[in-house]
């Protein structure tokens, strides 16, 4: 494919092939037109793990989008990405628009082991954005999709995560439920039957 810039393993946070071959057919109906990380529907969207370089793609600026950022310069950008890919179960997907080698859209999956269901691994949702700029494209619904198949695929029991009031339909539109007791915390479960849905 033009205009993708090879990367060396080392520089992505995890191992790209992680995302290949998610369970997309169990999604069906939450995006329309249906697209996937893997067939975006524009040839200049990448969804990928973080990469050290993205240091220099906007990443940081995109989540000041979000939250504060603080004062973070290369070194500390560098040495946290090690840190996190050294310790294992952070999974920082980002969507790049190639055309200007610029990060658009990220969202965070970090994974817990867990005595409880049989040692099970937990998931978790964070730092979830996207550019302003870009709203209105499914980008969203395509970067949560993504680390929430991606944790299916990791054998996670479930996948939870805390949102605004105002959010809280977007999540239900992809399949997430409110927890019962946690005013703001939504989850998805992998261990039991979703009540005849067909989403996970």
């Amino acid at each position: 494919m033009g205009g993708i810039k090879m990367i060396s393993p080392g520089t992505n946070l995890y191992d790209p092939d992680l995302l290949k071959n998610l369970d997309w057919d169990s999604v069906k109906g939450c995006l329309s037109p249906p697209i996937t990380n893997e067939n975006t529907g524009e040839n200049w969207l990448l969804v990928r793990p973080l990469q050290l370089e993205d240091f220099d793609n906007g990443y940081l600026q995109l989540l000041s989008q979000l939250t504060t950022v603080g004062n973070v310069d290369q070194e500390k950008f560098r040495n946290q990405f090690h840190a996190m890919q050294k310790a294992g179960g952070y999974y920082v997907t980002v969507v790049e628009d190639l055309r200007n080698s610029q990060i658009i859209g990220a969202a965070t999956l970090v994974t817990e082991f867990k005595f409880i269901h049989e040692c099970a691994l937990r998931a978790r949702l964070e730092d979830v954005v996207v550019n302003s700029t870009y709203r209105g494209k499914q980008l969203g619904k395509l970067i949560v999709l993504t680390v929430t198949l991606l944790s299916k695929k990791l054998g996670c029991y479930k996948m939870s995560l805390d949102c605004k009031d105002k959010l809280i339909p977007f999540y239900k539109s992809i399949g997430y439920k409110l927890e019962p007791g946690n005013a703001n915390s939504m989850i998805i479960r992998y261990d039991q039957p979703s009540d005849g849905q067909k989403i996970f």
